[in-house]
């Protein structure tokens, strides 16, 4: 049985027509002038559980501070039509969800696929975000690496990678597969979202420990799922976009990157994000994997405060084009 929503997940009906779960805190005491914080997950269709990392200490410095699930993932809308799955109706929910709000300008802070998702929507609405912090992030523009940008799935010990091979050899799961290729909405007639969504969760929990240096596992598991056609959808969607990076040259929005260690991206994908943006500082978090806040969260709770605050950053900024020192080159 479906675990129920924890009793602080509330919910936006946006008239993009997507329903969107959220959890919210709340700035502290004292009146709130400073753009709202939107942590933007990553995937596609990843979300987390209740506010992450450096939240409760944005919002005791004065931060309305939001985590949404993105359509088609945890326990937002899934959508009847699964070719509506893109990354343009990304971009046009957070922006129904900045009218919501009533606010003026967003403060962004999007974890790797939401680093895409957040540079998207910086493309199409620059004047809308005050600033943005980009974590361990996704491509700017995937077409941009015709090689791919790395690959999760290379650091499993023997017992994960022979579970993954277990769920792979699923005959509904290899029918699904190649119903995707072909007739999407054929393919989720074929296979329903719960049973899509609950096999992809079962998959990440094969692979998550890769996120880390140690490739130790560090988090326990949740109960908010992971979207499988808002995944393969928004992704091969992602693939065929326009180049945003024009538009991201000519963007004042000030920008953190940051690049972790042992990321499983490669090097060029999170640089690119300093190089393209005008107003961007990129820093280098050794002992950190693509789960930045999980490896390294005092630091990383430290970067946003001081980030948002206007403040000296805790660590300098990285101008080099080479990879750090120690950089994973897988």
């Amino acid at each position: 049985p479906k675990a129920d929503a924890p009793k602080d997940v509330q919910y936006w009906e946006l008239p993009t027509g997507s329903r969107i779960a959220y959890v919210h805190a709340a700035a502290a005491a004292g009146p709130v002038r400073k753009p709202p914080v939107i942590f933007v997950h990553g995937g596609p269709g990843t979300p987390g559980e209740g506010i992450p990392t450096g939240g409760a200490q944005l919002a005791a410095r004065g931060f309305d501070v939001y985590a949404y699930d993105q359509v088609g993932a945890g326990r937002s809308t899934r959508l009847g039509d699964v070719t509506e799955y893109t990354a343009q109706r990304q971009v046009d929910d957070l922006e129904a969800i900045r009218n919501q709000l009533g606010a003026e300008q967003l403060i962004l802070i999007g974890r790797s696929w939401g680093g895409s998702l957040t540079a998207q929507y910086i493309a199409a609405h620059p004047d809308h975000v005050a600033k943005a912090v980009f974590v361990a992030p996704g491509a700017i523009w995937p077409s941009a690496f015709p090689d791919g940008v790395g690959e999760p799935w290379n650091a499993m010990n023997p017992a994960q990678q022979a579970r993954y091979d277990e769920l792979m050899d699923n005959s509904r799961i290899l029918a699904l597969s190649l119903l995707m290729g072909v007739n999407p909405e054929a393919a989720h007639a074929f296979v329903p979202d719960a049973e899509a969504d609950s096999w992809m969760h079962e998959v990440a929990l094969t692979g998550r420990d890769g996120a880390s240096c140690s490739h130790d596992i560090t988090t326990p598991p949740h109960d908010n799922l992971q979207g499988f056609y808002v995944n393969q959808m928004t992704t091969k969607d992602f693939a065929s976009i326009t180049d945003p990076r024009p538009a991201l040259r000519n963007a004042r929005v000030p920008a953190l990157v940051m690049a972790a260690q042992c990321d499983f991206l490669h090097w060029p994908v999170s640089r690119e994000y300093r190089d393209t943006l005008p107003n961007a500082t990129l820093v280098d978090i050794q002992g950190a994997g693509h789960a930045v806040s999980t490896d390294q969260p005092h630091l990383f709770t430290q970067l946003l405060e001081t980030f948002l605050d206007d403040q000296p950053l805790p660590l300098p900024a990285y101008t080099s084009m080479d990879p750090p020192p120690g950089r994973w080159t897988n």
